[in-house]
């Protein structure tokens, strides 16, 4: 492995563990828990490539100071989750990016994760019918075993024939997937929740519908949702032991 390489590793570590730092010193503590994993295990692969006695041991330490706070993090995450006391927000500021559905959810998916619920009330217009599109191709290239995606919405009244046609499609594309997905419409829903049968909750202030429209079909963030502006909205999760079909 060459010394470029390896100095690529270590800067691609710093910037994930700095990102950690972050998130943990605002509270975002299992969004923090997943940085430090990754950062510790790109120090670990630099470990190996370093050949030094002297660097070996400044690398053995960084990480196991990483790995004490990660630890830490674990412990208390777990309690609050233990306690039903666990609340984290994320507030998503007007025109900033990086929030793609991958980079939203991920902290949250685990390999447990085999059923999902989405009530939002606008899965309507092309648009939010795409974002709901996306939103099912990211849980089919997680590392999870989702076997079936519960929608609640309600019904597109001036157009109700796109929006059926297009979630009957979807439904069968989900099919050859190994994934049900189950349609209901309500003509009251209002808010907007999404549940994962691993314990998470998670409430997006505008449900799935928080991008802005991008200036044109040429135009950086049209196709990569993480360099899509976003509308202002506030995201909270919770956890509990206990889930239930909405």
């Amino acid at each position: 492995m060459t010394q470029n390489h390896v100095a690529g590793m270590e800067a691609s570590a710093a910037s994930v563990l700095m990102r950690a730092v972050e998130l943990d010193q605002n509270g975002r503590f299992q969004e923090s828990l997943v940085c430090y994993q990754e950062g510790i295990q790109l120090l670990m692969d630099v470990l190996k490539a370093v050949k030094e006695e002297t660097k070996r041991g400044h690398f053995r330490e960084r990480i196991k100071g990483y790995m004490d706070r990660a630890e830490q993090i674990k412990a208390h995450v777990n309690q609050m989750k233990e306690d039903g006391k666990y609340h984290e927000e994320i507030k998503i500021a007007e025109d900033s990016t990086g929030y793609s559905y991958e980079v939203l959810f991920k902290p949250y998916i685990s390999s447990a994760l085999t059923e999902v619920w989405v009530e939002d009330p606008y899965i309507r217009h092309t648009h939010q019918l795409y974002n709901f599109l996306r939103f099912c191709e990211m849980l089919l290239k997680a590392p999870c075993k989702v076997k079936q995606i519960h929608l609640l919405t309600s019904q597109d009244e001036a157009n109700s024939s796109q929006q059926s046609s297009a979630l009957a499609e979807l439904k069968d594309s989900l099919s050859t997937q190994g994934v049900d997905l189950d349609l209901q419409y309500s003509s009251t829903i209002h808010d907007r929740e999404i549940r994962f049968d691993n314990g998470w909750i998670i409430k997006i202030g505008r449900g799935l519908d928080y991008f802005k429209r991008p200036k044109g079909r040429f135009s950086v963030g049209y196709c990569d949702y993480d360099l899509r502006q976003c509308q202002e909205t506030t995201v909270d999760i919770f956890h509990t032991k206990h889930t239930k079909s909405l």
